[in-house]
């Protein structure tokens, strides 16, 4: 069973993750609308994971006897500058998410609730390889001052990542 403090915890992660998708969602709307199908893709992928994090985060309330309260999602960003300022966007809201979770895994520190812990220890380590690709995606578009052929190598590029369910057996 729950404790009370952790589900109102993750009550809030689940709104976050929910957050998260309908920015990236935006973010590829975006980056569709100014020509680059490739990075609108790589953002829908994004997208889906944290949808996928989303269900992972309500399965575990509900697996753990818990309740799942759905809060209203906060409006999202709807334009950029550019490419480069979408991913540093990213950036800093994967930084937040981070905060986020680290503050969880105190709340299942000081409640000593090891199966939280365990279970929130996939997405510490989730969000270091978030921050790490959206760096990596950065200092690319850096190389390139963010525009001309290497732009549009890159969104080619971008196009084929696909998504893979993070949680497979899970919906």
């Amino acid at each position: 069973m729950l404790k009370k403090s952790i589900e109102k915890a993750i009550n809030q992660q689940i709104n976050a993750e929910f957050h998260s998708a309908y920015l990236y969602l935006s973010m590829s709307s975006w980056l569709q609308s100014v020509g680059m199908a490739g990075c609108a893709n790589w953002m829908k992928v994004q997208y889906q994971e944290e949808l996928a994090h989303a269900t992972h985060f309500f399965d575990y309330v509900l697996e753990r006897g818990g309740r799942v309260t759905l809060a209203p999602i906060a409006e999202v960003t709807v334009d950029f500058k550019s490419v480069m300022h979408v991913f540093e966007e990213t950036l800093k809201h994967e930084i937040n998410v981070t905060g986020l979770i680290n503050n969880l895994m105190d709340v299942a520190i000081k409640e000593s609730d090891h199966a939280t812990k365990s279970f929130l220890q996939w997405f510490v380590d989730e969000q270091v390889e978030e921050e790490a690709n959206v760096e990596q995606i950065l200092n690319n578009l850096k190389l390139i001052n963010g525009e001309g052929q290497g732009l549009l190598m890159m969104d080619r590029e971008m196009q084929s990542r696909v998504f893979v369910n993070p949680f497979p057996g899970k919906a």
